[in-house]
């Protein structure tokens, strides 16, 4: 199946395959025509599944479509490009990674369009991002917080919104941000377009879901909280104060030039990336501490491959997408298991090979056997040979 047959206009399509795509994957394949249709959505896909390109492709294409019956004849108007625009569409995100990678995809698939995407949210300063809006746009990409802080001071319009979409809902739900989706919510028009895009169906899920989706198409592009085929896991165990040898000694044997590691704390996350940098390991680190402007110096130092080694938090890793990150690595066990599920996640992207490690202490053996049944597999540890 190509993109074509999806019901998706030349512009559109031209773009896709500029940006190296041929064939849709399983979530595109089934939401695309869905949302096309105007039918509110709820589907379920794990990160690298290409759950962006599932709704930011028709919602590009309804807005074209209705550009284009807005305009007479077959020729725009002189000043169409130049009227106010109207805002549209709201995806709202759980995290500012994930709304400027948002952005930046909508941005990259409608590049042959005249359709205008900005991104807003906390860690930077308000005033671009209402200079930005008082400019006009048609879509919106944002976080919560941000997004009712410009509601507040009435520097946003949402009036007109006729498509929302909860993007990564179950880490909303996660991060706390229930009752701000409430407050979102009621500033839109009652007749809209929903969509919910999350990692798993949990019941949170399902609540959150009466009385916003309206006859909902359910869509599952992959098992509940499975960890992806594409990705090889090992297990190491090893005890706690042995974690940075061996990491290190990962790293350098395996001759590793890109690999995200994960924490479960801030504090942890620094520690890890001083002990590396003395060792001549060219690394940094991305949570909530850090400035937005660090965390996006950092991300990019990854992506170039300045930097060698991404030490992240869960929520600050949210969102990341680095096309064919060959390594990740589990330096401390998640306490929520399906966590596990989205940190390898950002490996084995789209049908690529990915690798995952997880060093596993003896205190941390109960989070291992969770994370197991979970993913419904053993994994047997992987003995080091002596140097």
């Amino acid at each position: 199946m190509q993109f074509q047959s999806l019901g998706l206009a030349e512009p559109i399509c031209r773009a896709i395959k500029k940006e190296g795509y041929t064939v849709p994957t399983e979530i595109q394949k089934a939401a695309i025509p869905v949302i096309l249709s105007g039918r509110d959505v709820l589907a379920a896909a794990q990160t690298g599944t290409g759950k962006t390109a599932s709704f930011a492709l028709p919602i590009l294409e309804n807005l074209l479509a209705r550009r284009q019956d807005s305009e007479s004849g077959n020729a725009p108007h002189k000043n169409a490009g130049h009227r106010k625009r109207e805002l549209r569409v709201l995806i709202l995100t759980p995290t500012r990674e994930l709304a400027a990678q948002v952005n930046e995809s909508v941005r990259a698939y409608g590049q042959f369009t005249k359709i205008h995407s900005t991104v807003v949210f906390g860690g930077v300063s308000i005033q671009p991002q209402i200079q930005a809006l008082k400019n006009g746009t048609d879509i919106l990409v944002a976080t919560p917080g941000r997004l009712l802080d410009l509601a507040d001071q009435k520097k946003v319009d949402l009036s007109r919104i006729d498509t929302l979409v909860l993007d990564e809902a179950d880490r909303m739900l996660d991060m706390g941000f229930i009752r701000d989706i409430r407050r979102v919510l009621a500033l839109l028009p009652r007749k809209r377009q929903n969509l919910l895009f999350s990692a798993t169906f949990s019941q949170a899920i399902l609540k959150l879901t009466e009385g916003l989706l309206h006859k909902p198409e359910r869509i599952q592009a992959t098992p509940n909280s499975s960890a992806a085929v594409t990705v090889d896991q090992k297990v190491y165990t090893v005890e706690k104060d042995g974690k940075v040898g061996l990491l290190k000694r990962l790293i350098n044997d395996g001759d590793w030039q890109q690999v995200l590691v994960f924490t479960r704390t801030k504090h942890g996350a620094n520690r890890l990336t001083q002990k590396l940098e003395q060792s001549g390991i060219s690394a940094a680190a991305i949570h909530g501490n850090k400035s937005q402007g660090a965390r996006t110096k950092a991300l990019a130092g990854f992506k170039d491959r300045q930097v060698r080694v991404l030490v992240a938090t869960d929520i600050a890793a949210r969102g990341l997408d680095i096309e064919q990150l060959p390594q990740v690595v589990n330096f401390d066990l998640p306490n929520v298991p399906e966590d596990y599920v989205h940190r390898i996640g950002r490996t084995g992207r789209a049908g690529s090979p990915g690798h995952a490690a997880s060093l596993v202490s003896r205190e941390e053996m109960p989070l291992l056997k969770n994370i197991e049944k979970v993913i419904k597999k053993r994994l047997q540890p992987t003995a080091l040979t002596a140097r």
